[in-house]
């Protein structure tokens, strides 16, 4: 495990990457009654606008939107105004949308790429974090931190567990109730407490807090993916004698994610100065950006048909956090949180700004622009003979109105 390499990708593994073809099957209950709004929503996007810039527009507007929540009620106990949980709701809806449409906007430029499957699947590990813990503050759950810790990683385990299914059979499945449900559930909760107030999730139904029901959605959304994980792992993969699509065991991914989940909840157990139950949301961005690094590294695994390694340079920022309790906090646990924080962050950037750039090197295109047509790179010194009005034939604009409304695949298509 080196500290810095100055290529992720070898050339082997970008080979493979070009010739990745991109598998989803979906039975989706809400995706097909959002169809209408994202094709309408998708014929009024300019050509002009890349997919992937689109995915970006998309997860930002989420994270400031959620940042926001956080920013007043950064332990999750004290309840948000209504208007943030109200501008959460608008931010997880807008990300949605975006995402939904990015796939759809590639087709319509002939800009599909293995490089926006990655993109998406990165952005939405990113996403998963943020609208998972902007939940649990719309709805105070920092008054239970280890019911609040379930539902985070809980979250991020169920994403993962996704695409470590398609490793292992090659395509991600979607079931009926699936990440366009939970997205709209989350967009509900946060309407609610817009409308009603934070306060109302405290209120009792019987001898249970109305908040309790979150609770029995992710054990239900828990028990669906695991059990269909499980399956798949039963059937064996679709590699050689039963394993990965890179010939690996289907059961390596699990160690990587163990090396998320299980120090962050020894680190949170341990803390004399309760340095979670404190700072949740501050604890639970920190090892969320770590999940997000692990799932990106299995993305590329899956695409690129290689193994996933089982360490990485994330891990260093809960490592910091452990040696710190090692030596009885010899630095303030606060402090050493900040630190782990920016540098799983930084991380993060550092590792998906380096992959995308060698993907784009290698596909010769561009990440966030559609490339121009050849004659725009190579412009002639001296005004052509003919006066004849330039026409780019193969330009989407010059196709039938027709494709922009025809039905299309849902939010997972190649961007």
């Amino acid at each position: 495990m080196q500290f810095y390499k100055e290529r992720i990708l070898n050339a082997a593994q970008l080979k493979r990457l070009s010739e990745h073809k991109y598998s989803c099957t979906s039975s989706s209950i809400l995706d097909a009654w959002l169809q209408p709004w994202w094709c309408w929503l998708v014929s009024k996007t300019p050509l002009w606008l890349a997919p992937n810039l689109i995915t970006i527009l998309g997860l930002i507007v989420n994270i400031v939107t959620t940042l926001i929540l956080i920013w007043y009620s950064p332990d999750a106990r004290q309840p948000p105004p209504r208007w943030a949980c109200g501008v959460c709701a608008l931010g997880v809806f807008v990300y949605q949308s975006l995402d939904a449409i990015d796939g759809k906007q590639a087709r319509r430029t002939g800009s599909q790429s293995p490089l926006g499957e990655l993109f998406d699947h990165g952005c939405d590990s990113i996403s998963t974090v943020f609208i998972a813990l902007g939940a649990c503050i719309a709805v105070k759950l920092g008054d239970y931190p280890t019911w609040m810790f379930f539902q985070c990683f809980c979250a991020m385990t169920l994403f993962y567990c996704a695409h470590w299914q398609a490793y292992v059979t090659g395509t991600l499945k979607m079931g009926r109730i699936d990440v366009t449900e939970a997205q709209y559930a989350i967009i509900a909760i946060h309407l609610i407490s817009a409308i009603l107030g934070p306060d109302v999730w405290t209120t009792q139904v019987g001898s249970l807090e109305m908040r309790y029901s979150l609770g029995g959605v992710a054990v239900a959304g828990a028990g669906l993916t695991l059990a269909a994980l499980a399956a798949a792992i039963a059937a064996g993969g679709v590699g050689k004698n039963g394993s990965t699509v890179a010939g690996t065991s289907i059961l390596s991914p699990v160690i990587p994610f163990s090396l998320v989940v299980v120090p962050a909840f020894i680190i949170f157990q341990k803390s004399e100065s309760h340095v979670y139950e404190n700072h949740p949301a501050l604890y639970i961005l920190a090892f969320g950006m770590v999940a997000a690094k692990v799932t990106n590294r299995l993305v590329v695994a899956h695409m690129t048909k290689s193994e996933m390694e089982l360490y990485d340079w994330s891990l260093l920022g809960p490592a910091m956090l452990f040696l710190n309790q090692y030596f009885n906090n010899a630095i303030p646990e606060y402090y050493v949180l900040w630190l782990c924080t920016i540098w799983v962050c930084a991380d993060l950037m550092r590792y998906c700004g380096q992959i995308c750039l060698e993907i784009c090197d290698h596909l010769h295109i561009r990440l966030f622009r559609i490339p121009y047509p050849p004659h725009a790179h190579h412009p002639h010194p001296h005004p052509p003979p003919s006066p004849k009005p330039e026409r780019n034939v193969t330009s989407d604009s010059d196709k039938s109105e027709s494709e922009d409304s025809a039905p299309l695949l849902n939010n997972n298509s190649i961007s």
